[in-house]
């Protein structure tokens, strides 16, 4: 991947899922890709993740709530966002229009913002079976969302069983799908 075609500022969104625990390896693969990442967890992502550990491996605050008003950001803005280890929950908010956290708020926003949007999902087949998922998917990729799921990304596991899969879960396809996206918008 190219430095030129990957710098710029990368938010990666990780949420309450058992892949979040190893956010850290997309943070570094970015990083290594030239990226500044910054890490936005949904509130209920953060008994998953290491906060300091990501705080330190980025150089910034992990955020999961909203600012208070009048308070400047501590994170500079976003060029691109990877929601890694999208769950189940916020795949279907993020296409409802939901915004009650500050990821969701980042990543409804990011649409009508025209930023580039990657989603690797983390979920079980029969979560993926309801009928709101595939709605949901169908909506953000008509949005300009990048989903990765399937044999693009992650194949939903058998319920109960996701934590064999962890290892093998694909953080690399997410960051190759951004810079094909990034590759695709950039001027010749």
């Amino acid at each position: 991947m190219s430095e030129q075609a990957t710098s710029g500022v990368l938010y990666v969104v990780t949420c309450a899922t058992p892949a979040s625990e190893h956010v850290g390896t997309l943070v570094g693969l970015a990083q290594t890709d030239g990226w500044t990442v910054c890490v936005i967890a949904t509130p209920a992502a953060l008994p998953f993740i290491d906060k300091d550990a990501l705080e330190a491996q980025t150089g910034y605050p992990v955020r999961s709530h909203y600012k208070q008003p009048g308070t400047p950001d501590l994170l500079p803005a976003a060029d691109a966002i990877i929601v890694g280890a999208a769950s189940f929950n916020t795949i279907n908010k993020w296409a409802a229009g939901i915004a009650d956290t500050l990821a969701l708020g980042l990543l409804t926003e990011g649409i009508g913002l025209g930023l580039r949007l990657v989603a690797l999902p983390y979920l079980n087949a029969a979560q993926a079976a309801h009928p709101a998922f595939a709605r949901s998917v169908q909506e953000l990729r008509a949005a300009g969302v990048t989903v990765l799921l399937g044999a693009e990304g992650y194949g939903p596991h058998v319920p109960h069983q996701g934590s064999k899969n962890l290892p093998n879960y694909p953080w690399e396809k997410a960051l190759r799908a951004l810079d094909e996206r990034t590759t695709r918008s950039t001027p010749s």
